[in-house]
């Protein structure tokens, strides 16, 4: 089985070169890098990886995403975030498919500033730019990340209709928390969602999305559901790398088996969710 990581941002610490926002966090030296992660894979037997571009620390310049996904090829598929609303944005996700190994947009609603990603800004996923760059990813190929948050349920469900062959992958599950339990909102939207039969689930907030410590009892039954609606063969896993800066109170290799461990996924369902489900999306089969 060739376990892979479907979720994780990576980082340069060469500033020079690909410099970041006035607004991005602190990060310590070392941490995110390609580097980094290779060591993080190693220790916990991932052969694959699908690297995310940060946007909250280089906005929607992808030149680190698209660089590191070029010049590793063989173990990384690129997906990049570009501005909704930028005449040339169609063009670029046509150069990095060609050129950089993306196998993958991260879609967000227009609405953005022109240089970063801000979530207090007014925005719809519904929306003539948006529609254009998911027309551009089914034509070249490739998987739409959606980035989203409760609000915009009802126009994803628009999107997922006037696309019903493009392969989507909901990041985060809309942010779903283990704290909202069974019947919060978010989750129970994102199980009703699953009857668009070209949405994914991206399972990447068994920590992050716990207010539990480790081994995060409020999570697993909301994941579990998920599954369960979803299917195994509509389900990715992701580790939210670096967890020293996103999920701390887990390592990367604990992230991996605890996901296994606490779900008691059978043999099919591993092999689905780890290796063949994200293989299809992102690796070509």
């Amino acid at each position: 089985m060739q376990v892979t990581d479907t979720h994780a941002h990576i980082f340069s610490d060469d500033r020079e070169r690909y410099p970041v926002l006035d607004s991005a966090g602190h990060r310590p030296a070392g941490i995110g890098t390609v580097e980094h992660l290779r060591r993080d894979m190693s220790s916990a037997g991932v052969q694959r990886v699908v690297a995310i571009h940060t946007s909250m620390t280089y906005g929607f310049d992808n030149r680190f995403l698209t660089d590191s996904s070029r010049d590793n090829t063989p173990w990384m598929a690129g997906v990049c975030t570009l501005h909704p609303e930028d005449p040339e944005s169609p063009s670029r996700l046509r150069a990095y498919v060609q050129d950089c190994n993306v196998r993958g947009m991260r879609s967000v609603p227009a609405g953005q500033p022109e240089k970063h990603l801000d979530y207090s800004v007014e925005k719809h996923l519904d929306h003539p730019g948006v529609d254009a760059l998911w027309s551009t990813a089914e034509e070249l190929g490739i998987v739409i990340n959606a980035l989203i948050r409760l609000p915009l349920a009802d126009e994803l469900a628009t999107m997922l209709q006037r696309h019903p062959d493009l392969p989507v992958v909901l990041d985060h599950c809309m942010f779903a928390h283990g704290d909202d339990g069974i019947q919060g909102e978010t989750i129970q939207r994102t199980l009703q969602l699953a009857k668009y039969p070209n949405l994914h689930a991206k399972l990447t907030w068994l920590a992050a999305g716990s207010g539990q410590p480790y081994p995060f009892v409020d999570t697993p039954p909301l994941i579990r559901a998920v599954i369960d609606v979803y299917g195994p063969d509509r389900c990715v896993w992701g580790s939210d790398f670096p967890c020293e800066k996103y999920t701390p109170q887990v390592t990367y290799a604990q992230s991996r088996t605890l996901f296994s461990q606490s779900l008691d996924l059978s043999d099919a369902e591993e092999e689905a969710i780890f290796s063949t489900t994200p293989g299809r999306l992102w690796f070509g089969g």
